[in-house]
């Protein structure tokens, strides 16, 4: 990664987790990366479109006693041009463009999760699990619904029963219920931030119900982790004001390729649906 303004910026962000108010910040921090060191809380606010007082958390959450302790942090690691004092916020070069430090951290995930995926015998154990389950129930709230949809689409492709839950609320554990009297004897799980209370909670009632519980999420230390007997760690991206969830995606796709290995009918489901489709003209050619 550059050594501009805006990827020391970035640099500093990583490893934290922010709200989204806080990376609205850090986002115009790192466009106006330059600037950033000689601005008062109140201008970088207004930049911002947030509050002062939002701004002030924004710096003791980087671990700053407050923004002036951060401004002069940035002032000090400023390098130094030619004829000019360290710390006065030239630049080298263009700011580092947000997007594309996103697109880099994203990448940086996915070759962690390769370097996990060198000893694929956690992925498949979990695919042996779930293509065992009969019905397989696939859990997912608010920011995991939307991979937990897309693993339960391609999985009802090739798996007989696939029960999607991306839905709280107090029928969650009646659906884990009927799911058990059908059969399941396992729970697929995906947890992202920000880790909703009922997640941990449905997770604690499927496996008292007698679930094995396959969990893809952030972090091995997410809140799920002692309620999974499979935790599969895929880290999300932060960099942006909504987290990007490639490695879990991914992770995902990876866990499916698994499943179909433990389900013998999974290529004739396949071959039939393609079959289906072509007759129906369900795609265009």
């Amino acid at each position: 990664m550059s050594d501009t303004p805006g990827a020391r910026l970035q640099t500093l962000f990583d490893g934290h987790r922010l709200t989204p108010t806080q990376r609205r910040i850090a986002h115009w921090m790192v466009r106006r990366a330059a600037d950033v060191p000689f601005l008062s809380s109140v201008e970088l606010a207004e930049l911002a479109g947030v509050s002062q007082p939002s701004v002030t958390r924004f710096a003791v959450a980087l671990g700053f006693d407050g923004y002036p302790a951060l401004r002069r942090h940035l002032r000090e690691v400023a390098p130094a041009e030619p004829g000019r004092p360290a710390g006065d916020g030239a630049a080298e070069g263009p700011p580092a463009n947000e997007y594309q430090q996103a697109v880099h951290a994203e990448i940086e995930n996915l070759r962690h999760l390769a370097e996990l995926l060198a000893d694929p015998a956690p992925v498949e154990r979990a695919g042996a699990l779930l293509a065992a389950s009969r019905p397989l129930p696939v859990l997912g709230l608010r920011a995991a619904a939307a991979q937990a949809r897309g693993f339960a689409y391609f999985a009802a492709k090739v798996h007989p029963d696939v029960r999607l839950l991306d839905e709280g609320g107090s029928m969650l554990t009646d659906r884990v219920d009927a799911a058990v009297r059908a059969g399941a004897t396992a729970l697929l799980c995906f947890a992202l931030p920000r880790h909703p209370r009922e997640v941990v909670e449905a997770l604690e009632y499927a496996r008292g119900a007698g679930l094995a519980v396959v969990t893809v999420a952030d972090s091995a230390f997410a809140p799920v982790a002692g309620h999974s007997d499979v935790l599969l760690p895929a880290a999300v991206g932060t960099a942006l004001a909504f987290d990007t969830a490639c490695a879990p995606m991914l992770l995902g796709r990876a866990l499916l390729e698994a499943m179909c290995d433990g389900l013998p009918e999974a290529q004739a489901r396949l071959e039939e649906f393609d079959a289906g489709a072509a007759a129906r003209g369900l795609f265009v050619e």
